[in-house]
């Protein structure tokens, strides 16, 4: 067990960020609880008929935290020990998040999204307008927001769904094994990396890799359309399961959506895209290597014209 106390402010950003990068939202209590004593208790003041006795078993008891990393203001049982007072005052000298007033999206965060993304001219514009954007929840766990990497004006652009841990961590689109595979993927059909403009639907990675909510993605859709309108790619390669859900609509899944071409209506332009499968479908299930290669192939033949 680690002793927190004993850590520095920065040690303990450091490790705050590892918890929530294996998706762990919610603190315990400072001291192991009984939970099997208490519900034991609770049976014994039923039969009893103790009114009061139950009464004191709930206050003792703990309720779902408030948010992320804190605890709801409540009465501590007696057999609790309070938080060291040293840990209170390195949580206090942590540097304040920028977004953490924001709570739940709503139409407004839509509207500041459309606004800021419309207002930027360029992608550096637009990337300095993402940043200084505090409208979106994702925004407050991310480490970084994993903006759009590779030739501002390729012809070809690939899109996935959200960040990984990996992308999170460096702050670029497919690190890690995902992004290896797709360097495969590109190479096989004579592609590079930085020939192409890699980028996500979603800039900022959902606690524990869990999918993004309707709301999230109304609140980012302004900001990836915008990437697409400025970038002006030819041709869009969209990879996975809620890319091409996203580009495409519908619930179909990407078993069904993929190899085919469609048109998508971004800026007034319709780009022809093909969706096919994640790389870390490929990793996950290696057999279906053979359907992405169909798909890249079919891609090759349509951008060599």
């Amino acid at each position: 067990m680690i002793a927190t106390d004993s850590l520095s402010a920065t040690e303990l950003a450091a490790l705050l960020h590892f918890h929530a990068d294996a998706g762990v939202e919610w603190l315990l209590e400072e001291m192991p609880v009984d939970r099997f004593a208490e519900f034991e208790a609770a049976k014994t003041a039923r039969r009893a008929g103790g009114g009061a006795a139950v009464q004191k078993t709930q206050v003792s008891g703990t309720q779902p935290p408030a948010g992320p990393f804190s605890q709801p203001a409540r009465q501590e049982p007696v057999r609790q020990a309070q938080a060291p007072e040293s840990v209170d005052r390195r949580m206090a000298a942590l540097p304040a998040s920028p977004a953490a007033a924001v709570a739940i999206p709503d139409e407004q965060a839509v509207s500041e999204a459309r606004f800021a993304a419309e207002s930027a001219r360029s992608l550096a514009e637009l990337k300095a307008a993402m940043e200084a954007f505090s409208g979106c929840n994702l925004k407050n766990s991310a480490r970084n927001m994993v903006f759009a990497d590779g030739q501002s004006q390729a012809g070809v652009m690939v899109i996935g769904p959200a960040p990984s841990g990996d992308d999170d961590r460096d702050g670029v689109p497919f690190s890690g094994k995902p992004g290896q595979m797709l360097d495969r993927m590109l190479g096989a059909i004579g592609l590079k990396r930085d020939a192409v403009l890699l980028s996500n639907v979603i800039p900022w990675r959902p606690p524990g890799n869990r999918v993004a909510s309707s709301r999230e993605t109304d609140i980012c859709r302004p900001f990836i359309e915008r990437q697409i309108a400025l970038a002006e790619p030819q041709y869009l390669l969209i990879l996975g399961n809620f890319a091409a859900r996203f580009f495409f609509g519908g619930n179909e899944t990407i078993h069904n959506s993929r190899g085919d071409w469609r048109d998508v209506m971004v800026g007034g332009r319709a780009i022809p895209a093909l969706a096919t499968l994640h790389p870390q479908d490929l990793i996950s299930a290696p057999a279906s290597k053979r359907l992405a290669w169909q798909d890249l192939l079919a891609f090759q033949a349509r951008i060599r014209g």
